[in-house]
């Protein structure tokens, strides 16, 4: 993908999805996007989060990627603290639990994901940590 629109980004992105129910948003540069929230582990408020995502059956599943940063995160660091979320996808908003795919589970959904966002395999090679993948499961 070349010619990447990066126009909507952050919470630019989370407030125009939400306000559309995911008609702007909702497919991002030719990939699916949902909406994270997340419990910050310090402060305790809701933070929102724009992310890619794929689907296993009633589950979706998301990347911890941060671009290939040495560090995870903030997202991921508060699912530890807390795994209780709320997803939207298009105009379905629901409590879920988000859990980390470990062994096979995990090699399948990265490969499911890498089909999405093949830069998930390039981002992996930028760093050292283990990229983790999330399963979000309705609550």
């Amino acid at each position: 993908m070349a010619d990447r629109d990066y126009s909507l980004f952050g919470d630019e992105h989370v407030r125009q999805y939400v306000e559309t129910n995911g008609e702007v948003g909702h497919i991002w540069n030719g990939v699916p996007c949902l909406i994270l929230w997340t419990t910050g582990r310090t402060s305790g408020e809701q933070r929102a989060h724009p992310l890619i995502y794929g689907v296993r059956g009633d589950d979706v599943v998301i990347v911890a990627s941060k671009g290939g940063a040495p560090e995870h995160p903030g997202w991921y660091l508060n699912l530890g603290a807390n795994p209780d979320v709320e997803v939207q996808v298009g105009a379905d908003r629901y409590a879920g639990r988000a859990r980390t795919a470990e062994g096979d589970e995990r090699s399948e959904l990265w490969t499911l994901m890498a089909g999405i966002w093949p830069d998930y395999d390039s981002y992996q090679t930028k760093t050292d940590r283990k990229i983790p993948v999330v399963v979000i499961e309705r609550a």
